[in-house]
């Protein structure tokens, strides 16, 4: 991913992500993306864009391993978010789903994680602190709670699943309020040329549905241009 392409995944929402694949792959049925609602800690956000950082966690009971099991492996945790390409998503998987209770997303843990350099985080759990979270770091979640019930970690770099989208470590991720989907590497070479494709496509029919005087003839002339576009 170079520069360019990343400073314009930033400015695009996920769907319009989502359709540019589609018009790269030139066929519809792209599927590697979430399924269901999932919550934004700042809608208003631009997207997060980034490699992901994947591990999995858990929070309904206590761990069973001992302390000094717990304490390393949540050290290796935050080691592997500091580490690897970027820009960077952490892409955490709960465990609990779909009973999450423990929301390991608040202020502290953001904050950190902003600090070692990403751009945001993924996960089918919990956040909370709202409002206090980081400038510059949204969260896309399953929901949200205060408790952060016997959170602690579980694997580190393995593949999670997050509302039904399989993510790998280091994955290229593009999120934002209305979901998130995996972007095929196969696909980048063409998909800046795709997005804006598509952007100036959907001109054909935005246009003129928003001047004055748009009526059902005009709607034909601009839809006919428009499935011309897309052939």
């Amino acid at each position: 991913m170079n520069d360019t392409l990343f400073a314009l995944l930033k400015q695009v929402d996920t769907p319009t992500v989502c359709n540019a694949i589609e018009v790269a792959q030139g066929k519809r049925g792209f599927n590697a993306f979430t399924r269901g609602t999932m919550l934004a800690s700042d809608p208003k956000a631009p997207a997060m864009v980034g490699y992901a950082r994947t591990a999995k966690i858990a929070a309904l009971a206590p761990p069973s391993d001992p302390p000094e099991v717990i304490k390393e492996r949540r050290m290796a945790y935050y080691k592997h978010m500091s580490e690897g390409p970027r820009p960077a998503v952490a892409v955490v998987e709960d465990i609990d789903f779909p009973d999450c209770i423990g929301a390991y997303w608040g202020e502290i843990n953001t904050t950190v994680h902003k600090g070692f350099g990403m751009s945001g985080a993924l996960t089918n759990g919990v956040m909370r602190d709202l409002g206090d979270l980081p400038e510059g770091f949204p969260v896309v979640a399953g929901s949200v709670g205060p408790s952060h019930g016997f959170v602690h970690v579980r694997e580190i770099g393995t593949p999670v699943t997050i509302f039904g989208m399989d993510v790998c470590d280091g994955d290229l991720i593009h999120a934002d309020r209305h979901g998130a989907l995996v972007i095929p590497p196969e696909v980048l070479p063409d998909l800046e040329t795709a997005i804006t494709k598509l952007l100036e496509t959907e001109k054909i029919v935005l246009a003129p549905a928003r001047a004055d005087g748009f009526d059902f003839e005009t709607f034909k002339t601009a839809w006919a241009a428009f499935e011309a576009s897309r052939t």
